[in-house]
């Protein structure tokens, strides 16, 4: 019997805080207005991360750094206006203030689902805001995906890794002009570039080399790289594996053995590499050695190399250590 009594008294009050809450809470009538404005403002946001991806590729625009700014930031202001105004127009605004029922907890419930079918009521292009809110989420994730893809090919990475370096193919100057050993004089300091190579392609990564001729019996190259100079002759990557910098400096001393051995230098951050030792590392910040192209003297006396670099070319990035260059 208490227990009936106990169920019946719990239905009683379920039904009487649903009718107060049906009762208490009016029905919002729909605000056309602030829908369109919504819609506005999200087109607005949607076209200015447009114009950001636009602008990203378009490189010969003028101040493409400051379009890029304004469109992007233009894009996250009228976005965060649609929301405010959707906010502050569409989801209905109530307060109720009352004791926090101890046990009982259904009436809260109840009021709840209440405000959440008024928002519904209260919106009548409910797919057109959905579309629109996608639309623009859609084109800022684009707009703030775009910078990613300076970081180059996803799946072919291959091309970071390849070098116009071939068998037999000779070493020139800047004016393409193939070298000959008897052209590099001891003390002297050279850059070549592979012959033929187009004008444009010169400035690659993997192309320039630096030359220097010593004394043979100076040589200390380690077992894997022997056989990589031509009669004291070796050639390098002339880009500093620190940062990417050029090799321009060639540190000869004048009088040995008292001064410090030779060395190539990167006179941006002073990283030093041994030309004896295989292009090892001696001073400053560099992680890794001088990558070395192998030559050898052809029976006409120019200067050809035998293969490509016996390392990858290029700063000390994430996978350089673990890839090997590729002609």
């Amino acid at each position: 019997m208490s227990r009936k009594r106990d169920l019946l008294l719990a239905g009683i009050v379920l039904l009487a805080g649903k009718l107060r809450i049906r009762k208490g809470a009016p029905k919002p009538e729909p605000n056309h207005g602030a829908e369109l404005r919504v819609l506005a403002l999200l087109g607005l946001s949607a076209l200015c991360s447009t114009a950001f991806v636009v602008v990203y590729a378009v490189d010969s625009l003028p101040n493409q750094t400051q379009l890029l700014g304004a469109s992007l930031g233009l894009a996250l202001l009228f976005l965060a206006a649609a929301l405010i105004v959707a906010g502050q127009k569409l989801v209905p605004q109530e307060d109720e203030v009352e004791e926090y029922p101890p046990v009982d907890h259904e009436p809260e419930q109840l009021a709840i689902v209440e405000i959440v079918e008024e928002i519904g009521e209260r919106v009548t292009r409910r797919r057109l805001l959905t579309l629109g809110l996608l639309g623009a989420g859609g084109a800022l994730g684009a707009a703030l995906l775009t910078p990613a893809l300076s970081f180059g090919p996803v799946l072919r990475i291959g091309s970071y890794f390849a070098t116009p370096w071939r068998r037999g193919r000779r070493l020139v100057d800047e004016d393409g002009k193939p070298y000959k050993a008897s052209d590099i004089e001891p003390d002297g300091f050279y850059t070549a570039f592979p012959e033929d190579l187009p004008t444009e392609l010169k400035e690659e990564l993997a192309a320039p080399v630096v030359l220097v001729r010593l004394p043979v019996s100076t040589l200390r190259l380690p077992p894997e790289l022997q056989g990589y100079d031509a009669n004291g002759i070796v050639a390098y990557s002339k880009i500093c594996t620190h940062a990417g910098c050029a090799i321009s400096l060639y540190r000869a001393p004048l009088f040995q053995p008292d001064e410090p051995r030779p060395a190539l230098v990167c006179p941006c951050h002073y990283s030093t590499f041994d030309p004896s030792d295989g292009g090892s590392v001696i001073f400053g910040p560099a992680g890794r050695k001088l990558p070395m192209l192998p030559v050898y003297v052809d029976p006409r006396g120019y200067l050809r190399a035998r293969h490509t670099f016996d390392e990858a070319v290029g700063p000390s990035w994430w996978g350089v250590r673990n890839r090997k260059p590729t002609p």
